[in-house]
C-alpha cells in the first residue's frame, strides 16, 4: 500500500510527496506556489500564489530632474548631418585601405599559385598589416577631419583636424555634469 498522502503514479490524479493536491512536477520543484506554472501545468487547487508574479509591471514616473537630463542629452547629441558626414569620410578613409589589405592576400595567392611570382608569406603579411593599420588611421582621420558644424567644410578637411582635437581635449578637461 502507498503511504498516506502519496498516490500511485498510474492513478492519473495529482498527488505527490508534498501536499495531497500537488502535482508530481510541482512536488519535484519543492513547492506548490509558482513552480507548477514553470513546468506548464496548472497550480493545485488551494495553492497560494507568490506575491507580485501575477501583477503587471509598473513604470516609474520620471521626475523633472530626469526629464531635464534627457533633454540635455538630446541637445548634446551629434546632428544627423554631421553624423552622415563623418560616416562618409570614415567609409572612404578606412574602407579603401581595408579592402586593399584583404585584396593583398588574394593577389599574393594568385601570383604564387600560378607561378608568376614567388612571394614570401612574410611580405604578404607585412603588406596586408600595413593596409589594415592605414585603415585604422583612416578611421581617426575620417572622424576628426569632418566638420562638426552645420557647414560642410573642405573636401579633405585638414583644417578641421586641429579644431576638432582641441574640442575633444576641452571636453575631457571639463568635469562631468551632475545628473
Amino acid at each position: 500500500m502507498a503511504a498516506k498522502g502519496i498516490r500511485p503514479s498510474g492513478s492519473g490524479k495529482a498527488g505527490g510527496p508534498g501536499n495531497p493536491g500537488e502535482s508530481p512536477k510541482a512536488a519535484a520543484a519543492g513547492n506548490g506556489t509558482g513552480a507548477a506554472k514553470a513546468f506548464g501545468s496548472k497550480p493545485a487547487p488551494g495553492a497560494q500564489k507568490a506575491p507580485g508574479f501575477d501583477k503587471p509591471a509598473v513604470k516609474a514616473q520620471g521626475t523633472s530632474a530626469k526629464g531635464a537630463a534627457s533633454t540635455k542629452r538630446r541637445s548634446q547629441a551629434i546632428p544627423e548631418v554631421v553624423t552622415n558626414r563623418m560616416a562618409r569620410r570614415i567609409a572612404i578613409a578606412m574602407g579603401i585601405p581595408s579592402l586593399l589589405g584583404m585584396a593583398s592576400f588574394v593577389v599574393s595567392y594568385l601570383l604564387v599559385s600560378r607561378g608568376i611570382l614567388d612571394i614570401p608569406p612574410a611580405i604578404t603579411l607585412v603588406t596586408s598589416g600595413g593596409f589594415f593599420l592605414l585603415g585604422l588611421v583612416g578611421l581617426s582621420y575620417g572622424l576628426f577631419s569632418a566638420s562638426w558644424e552645420s557647414q560642410p567644410g573642405s573636401l579633405l578637411g585638414f583644417e578641421q583636424i586641429g579644431v576638432n582635437l582641441a574640442r575633444l581635449k576641452q571636453s575631457l578637461k571639463q568635469p562631468p555634469a551632475a545628473s
